[in-house]
């Protein structure tokens, strides 16, 4: 990128904003799965908000956390263990 006074800045933008956070942030199910409400957002994980939730209920997805009333969240270090121990299996 080329600044206004001419100089040159190397930007580096991460490919989502998952990919960016540290393994003790927490994410919500809206920027774990693509939604047909925001197309243009990038999700980690490739299936539905249904689809999600039955996996966490079958056992097959790490359980979220209850940070409050309302606000269930997942542990950004367990999804990522999880991605690659499917990557891996």
């Amino acid at each position: 990128m080329i600044t206004p006074s001419g100089h040159s800045v190397e930007v580096t933008i991460p490919a989502s904003v998952f990919d960016a956070l540290p393994d003790s942030a927490y994410v919500r199910e809206s920027q774990l799965v693509q939604s047909p409400k925001r197309p243009q957002s990038t999700a980690p994980l490739p299936f539905s908000a249904p689809t999600l939730w039955r996996k966490v209920k079958a056992g097959n997805f790490p359980k979220p956390v209850k940070l409050s009333e309302g606000v269930t969240a997942w542990k950004v270090g367990s999804v990522r263990a999880w991605m690659a121990a499917q990557a891996a299996g």
